[in-house]
């Protein structure tokens, strides 16, 4: 995630930069042949151009709201992520007497989420942290998140049967294992269900249609400068474009994805910190970017 203001608009315009370059060109191919060779039907009306654009900027507008959407919801859920390992960590210290090995264990869950989130390897965070009789009771398990939440309840359990613990207690143990799990679902059906290909498509298409169309509409009334002109209209509309692509897929490995490493580091350093475990400090952004 960006963090950084002035980085976020050095990234925007270089992985916008192609696109303002292949659109320039044609904005200066369309004055030289208005102008040079007189090429009058590359003359456009205004009107409709115009009533292009403010569709293009509608449909924009609720693509990019549908994406913001799915990119806050993310950070709602990792929220109640980090809420609940928190409240996990407090009750396994009060109620359970301590036992270091679930915070260990609980601290392994958020790793193992980000890496099934992101389809990436979190083989190395688990291994560091999961303690090893649920290492090998998980080796096989396609969903590594939820078998994690299913040892630690077995873990639970076997610790309430020895200390003959209260069923409310347990109870409020496990509820806070089926938040998590709950959590855990409403992140998967965001990864799993993409945006609409209607709004993930289209408005692209659109919106490169009307930088397309936009200088032969202006090229009678701007001469010269039409590509100054339709390179500032079309970098409004591809930066639009750009951020609704970027916000709909919260999981991806870019710089616009959800910092769900800092928040899985931030989860560990608050459940070992109260059980007396050296733990180091939280991860830093580079370069403006928090991982």
């Amino acid at each position: 995630m960006i963090v950084d203001r002035r980085i976020g608009l050095f990234i925007l315009m270089r992985e916008s930069l192609l696109t303002l370059a292949l659109l320039g060109a044609w904005d200066v191919f369309v004055v030289v042949m208005f102008q040079v060779f007189h090429q009058d039907w590359m003359e456009q009306p205004t009107l409709p151009v115009s009533l292009l654009g403010s569709a293009v900027a509608l449909f924009l507008g609720v693509r990019n709201n549908a994406a913001y959407g799915r990119w806050w919801e993310a950070r709602t859920l990792w929220g109640a992520i980090t809420n609940n390992c928190r409240s996990f960590g407090r009750q396994a210290g009060s109620l359970l007497g301590g036992r270091p090995d679930l915070a260990y264990a609980m601290a392994a869950y958020p790793y193992a989420l980000r890496a099934a989130l992101g389809r990436l390897d979190g083989s190395a965070d688990i291994a560091r942290l999961l303690p090893p009789e649920m290492q090998s009771a998980i080796a096989g398990w396609n969903n590594q998140p939820n078998a994690i939440l299913y040892q630690i309840g077995l873990a639970v359990n076997e610790e309430v049967a020895r200390q003959r613990i209260d069923g409310a207690v347990h109870g409020q143990i496990d509820r806070i294992l089926s938040d998590l799990a709950n959590a855990q679902g409403g992140l998967e059906r965001i990864r799993n269900t993409p945006l609409a290909i209607q709004f993930s498509l289209i408005p692209r298409l659109v919106a490169n249609m009307f930088c397309v169309v936009l200088p032969l509409s202006m090229v009678q009334t701007l001469g010269w400068i039409t590509p100054l002109g339709s390179s500032l209209v079309g970098l409004l509309f591809v930066a639009l474009d750009k951020i609704g692509s970027d916000l709909q897929n919260p999981f991806d490995n870019s710089p616009h994805a959800m910092p769900m490493l800092t928040m899985a580091r931030t989860i560990e350093i608050d459940l070992l910190q109260p059980v007396r475990i050296p733990v180091g400090g939280p991860i830093a952004a580079v370069r403006g970017v928090q991982s």
